[in-house]
């Protein structure tokens, strides 16, 4: 501010005294205003200037610039009678660093490449071209540029090999990058290109690579070279690894900055840490690094993600303005743990909203089962939004339809997205195909699956478990030997399905065949609904004792849905003695249901064993459990009707009683 007073001050002299200033004074006064905003002084001085030299051009070009005035800059860059390579460089970065201007980039670098202009290309043409490059990634470019760098000797600087490296791993040409690193005068690499390298082999999740790089040298590191290999770790899913090296940062003297610590965060609230959670939020504390809001949010995250919401409230009612950071992990904590009233809170606060928070408080109603929540909030964002829906929240929809098997809604959502411009990704093109398979038309399942050009493993694993579910085992297994031909290694959930597949029609020696496959051959440790499938095919193939055997196999302890596939092949086929044997075991894990107690029941019920059964309701009354009312729903006229059993709360519940009985007198008379 000193130096601006003094050159106004300057320029009144000048003025009141009758001299004129010189070109070299005027320009210095023209680059002083500029940089303090002052923007209509400057090109007031520049249009009285008399005399303009070539530093006078670029100096007004470059204020226009900065203030994001690219017409008028392009308008002086054509008037100036005299240009250098700075002005063209101006013109250039002017281009290449604002949205939307990508081609005039292009077509200057162009001009400039012509005969007249060969001497203006310097390396800052080139790297500013890499960057810009890099941001548009294409890749067949970027090769043309970087001969034309070999070509005029302007690829051997550690700026330009670190543009390079930048240029090729964003455009997803990692060979290349490497290629790049590796050509250049290794004694001339600098910490800039190291970290460039670095940075593009944890892009590629080439992690030791990194780490024999980062330790190359390790005079060179600096702050960011640090913060590049944790980050890389982090991104990486390495997280122990991530934290490990902050450690070990702090060992040798490195000070961290906002950026260690959002990266340690992000570990820490991966491993669920509680402990390492708090010594971080101390030592944010005590850097007084707390009012970065990036770094709030992120200890509310951690906190959130390790289930201590008192903490997560405590900072988060601290801040003094709307964060919607950390709103959204408020929303995404307390709907991890179904309290939705919560949640719905901190939603309502925000006065503007974003499709991240929207999408956040669609997932948490869709998560807790409240498909009803899922359809008014939806509502809400048509009455609110002027934008269109993006993918997640119509992901989210979808999810609320195949829950409640309501399929109208679904092909409303569907046609949506044929009409719409919106760019649909594979996790919506998942939940279409989901939606059809759970709301029962299988049919248009098959037929969106397989017009795809593209599918992943969830589109594959939802495909076979809908084929499983509808009974067309024999599409599943032909759909999983696909698959595995393809290149596809089937996860835990593909097992699911495909056991699935051969409950429903009783493949004993099926089954058996693809639980030896998934445990001995991919080495995927079962989960207790892969037993629980087992049991229940062993129980519905009529082997109960091999069931029976099964179960004393199994390493982890039997949940209720495992233990009530047993019970169900007893009472088929009349093995009360055998459902004896896990009656107490059944009873402790099912607590206070009744569900448990009454399929108990059922099962000695079916071979007449009235003692056992009377026992079973005694006990059933003793423990004082209760049953959960069955509970059923239909879509009519736009709107979801629910009835529990014995309802008469519904407006038309004579209307729905009286059809009722007409349905049962004329299944009566069938029979």
């Amino acid at each position: 501010m000193r130096l601006l007073i003094d050159g106004l001050k300057s320029q009144v002299y000048a003025i009141k005294s009758g001299h004129s200033p010189t070109v070299f004074a005027c320009n210095q006064l023209i680059h002083l205003y500029s940089k303090h905003g002052l923007l209509e002084e400057a090109c007031n001085l520049f249009d009285e200037m008399p005399d303009r030299n070539v530093f006078t051009w670029n100096t007004i070009i470059s204020a226009h610039i900065k203030s994001h005035n690219l017409v008028k800059a392009q308008v002086l860059f054509d008037a100036a009678p005299c240009k250098d390579s700075v002005t063209y460089n101006s013109m250039l970065s002017g281009y290449a660093s604002n949205d939307g201007h990508e081609t005039q980039s292009f077509d200057l670098f162009t001009q400039m490449h012509s005969v007249r202009y060969d001497a203006q290309i310097d390396e800052f043409t080139l790297t500013t071209m890499c960057n810009l490059t890099a941001k548009t990634r294409n890749s067949t470019y970027g090769k043309q540029l970087h001969c034309f760098m070999v070509k005029t000797g302007n690829n051997l600087s550690g700026f330009a090999v670190s543009a390079l490296v930048d240029m090729y791993s964003k455009s997803g040409c990692f060979n290349e990058a490497y290629e790049a690193f590796n050509g250049g005068n290794f004694e001339s690499v600098d910490v800039v290109s190291k970290n460039a390298v670095v940075a593009a082999c944890c892009r590629e999740g080439r992690l030791d690579m990194a780490m024999e790089l980062f330790s190359t040298k390790p005079e060179l590191n600096d702050v960011v070279s640090w913060n590049t290999m944790i980050t890389g770790y982090t991104q990486n899913g390495n997280h122990k690894d991530a934290i490990k090296l902050s450690s070990l940062m702090t060992e040798k003297g490195i000070q961290w900055n906002e950026h260690t610590f959002a990266s340690v965060l992000s570990a820490s609230s991966s491993l669920k840490s509680l402990k390492l959670g708090r010594e971080l939020h101390a030592r944010i504390v005590k850097n007084i690094i707390i009012s970065n809001p990036f770094i709030t949010s992120g200890i509310i995250d951690l906190y959130c993600k390790c289930g201590n919401m008192r903490y997560a409230e405590s900072i988060h009612s601290k801040n003094n303005i709307e964060n919607i950071f950390s709103t959204t992990s408020m929303i995404v904590g307390y709907s991890s743990q179904h309290d939705m009233i919560k949640a719905r809170k901190h939603f309502d606060s925000l006065k503007s909203k974003n499709s991240i928070v929207w999408s956040a408080m669609f997932s948490g109603y869709l998560n807790s089962d409240d498909c009803s929540e899922v359809f008014k909030l939806f509502n809400l964002f048509k009455n609110q939004e002027k934008t269109v829906p993006d993918c997640s929240i119509l992901s989210s929809l979808l999810g609320a339809c195949a829950t409640q098997a309501i399929i109208d809604p679904g092909k409303q959502i569907h046609g949506y997205l044929i009409r719409t411009i919106v760019e649909t990704d594979y996790k919506t093109i998942s939940a279409l195909i989901d939606m059809y398979s759970k709301c029962g038309n299988i049919f248009y399942a098959e037929l969106i699956f397989r017009r795809l050009n593209f599918r992943d493993l969830v589109m594959y694993n939802i495909m076979i478990s809908g084929f499983a579910h509808h009974g067309y085992e024999d599409k599943a297994f032909d759909l999983f030997d696909n698959m595995v031909k393809l290149g596809f290694r089937p996860d835990n959930v593909t097992f699911i399905a495909i056991l699935s597949a051969c409950r429903h029609c009783g493949l004993v020696k099926t089954g058996e065949d693809y639980f030896k496959l998934m445990t001995e051959v991919y080495k995927i440790e079962p989960e207790i609904d892969h037993y629980s499938c087992m049991i229940d095919l062993y129980g519905r193939g009529n082997e109960v004792e091999r069931a029976m055997e099964f179960m004393r196999k199994i390493p982890v302890e039997l949940d209720v849905a495992a233990i009530g596939a047993f019970l169900s092949g007893c009472r088929v086929h009349r093995k009360g003695e055998l459902a004896r044997e896990v009656e107490e075991e059944l009873l402790r894990i099912g607590g206070r249901s009744a569900t448990r107690y009454v399929q108990l029941a059922n099962v000695y019920a079916a071979e007449g064993r009235w003692e056992e059964m009377g026992r079973i309701r005694r006990k059933m009354r003793g423990k004082e459990v209760g049953k959960v009312a069955g509970c059923s729903w239909v879509h009519v006229g736009g709107k979801v009707h629910s009835f529990i059993s014995g309802d008469t709360c519904h407006l038309e519940v004579e209307c729905v009683y009286g059809i009722l009985t007409l349905l049962i007198m004329e299944m009566k008379e069938i029979n």
